[in-house]
């Protein structure tokens, strides 16, 4: 039989991770622009185009100066951060679950969430400014990974499962850290606001905030996408990689430092927001498979719109906003023991 307009699986499956791919791009698109019009100031879909259109071009719009100072103000730098935040979470874990080849792992696996909420209390606990949180808080992030990767250095320096444990134990100390900072804060002012930031919220993120976080963020996702190939050579073991000519110990290097760059600036702006990099992975997998190249983009895609529909629950659904780590545990929860029979269920 002839076999021309067969097509091979391999080449279904890239032409079914593109469709995808391309129909996450759209709704991220049409999410981000419903997002900026929900608030007790609504906006229709096209009001939000035309303001932002008259924003870009200065062109003249329809619609009332209010429209422009919501958006600029409050609506646009909240969405965008959505975005960001959800795009790096996702990113990094995917990235660390295929470097690790293990489906628990997570952006903190290796202590960055609890080393940024332990330089955001100390901010707090200063009496720091905006600024000095987020720079206090990214600093903590990169300063608890770079004391995993310290540790384990001098214990077992090619050893995965050893790094592992090195987070957890730098993980541990954060946290000790910041419940004694916690302890020593006036409960009747500094308390709530150590709580109110580990808790996850992307209430106050204005554009400067953005400006940021952005080049950290760029410069770890665009690292992640040059790196996709021989990433992806590593979910055959580090062995075989070796044997293909992949420089494995500084590849895990580079991967650890683009993934921390991006957890750690999306940390300083939003909070500790739980459970995006370990859920929505398995989310893309479902939809574009395992392989790396596939899932990174899929997973950051899959992330932003994720975290924009939970940010438009928090401050839509409810009277009280709810800070966005609580319910992305609630929601994540169970949707994974949903994944993980799921799963069990195919073996």
């Amino acid at each position: 039989m002839s076999a021309v307009g067969v097509v091979s699986p391999s080449a279904a499956g890239a032409l079914r991770a593109r469709t995808v791919i391309a129909l996450l791009l759209v709704l991220v698109a049409v999410a981000a622009v419903v997002s900026m019009g929900l608030g007790s100031y609504p906006l229709s879909p096209w009001a939000v185009l035309e303001t932002l259109w008259s924003m870009a071009t200065g062109a003249p719009s329809a619609q009332p100066p209010m429209a422009a100072h919501v958006l600029l103000s409050v609506r646009l730098p909240r969405v965008l951060a959505a975005m960001l935040v959800g795009a790096n979470l996702a990113a990094a874990g995917a990235a660390y679950q295929t470097l690790f080849r293990n489906p628990l792992a997570s952006p903190g696996i290796l202590g960055v969430s609890s080393g940024a909420g332990f330089g955001a209390a100390l901010a707090i606990l200063l009496g720091g400014g905006a600024l000095a949180l987020q720079g206090a808080a990214f600093a903590g992030g990169v300063l608890a990974v770079a004391a995993a990767i310290f540790v384990s250095g001098h214990l077992g320096r090619h050893s995965t499962l050893v790094l592992v444990l090195a987070g957890l134990v730098v993980s541990a100390l954060f946290q000790a850290l910041t419940s004694a900072l916690k302890y020593l804060a006036d409960p009747l002012d500094t308390l709530p606001a150590i709580v109110f930031w580990l808790l996850g919220s992307l209430t106050r993120v204005t554009l400067p905030d953005l400006g940021f976080a952005l080049p950290f963020s760029l410069l770890g996702m665009a690292a992640l996408f040059l790196l996709r190939w021989p990433t992806q050579v590593l979910e055959a073991g580090d062995d075989e990689a070796a044997t293909l000519g992949v420089p494995v110990r500084r590849l895990r290097l580079m991967l650890i430092a683009a993934a921390t760059l991006m957890t750690a600036a999306a940390v300083s702006i939003s909070g500790v927001i739980g459970w995006i990099g370990l859920l929505v992975p398995h989310l893309a997998r479902l939809l574009v498979g395992p392989a790396y190249a596939r899932l990174l983009p899929a997973s950051a895609l899959l992330g932003a719109l994720f975290l924009l529909l939970v940010d438009d629950l928090c401050r839509a659904a409810f009277a009280a906003e709810l800070p966005l780590g609580v319910v992305t545990a609630i929601l994540g929860a169970p949707v994974f023991v949903l994944l993980l029979a799921r799963t069990r269920q195919r073996a």
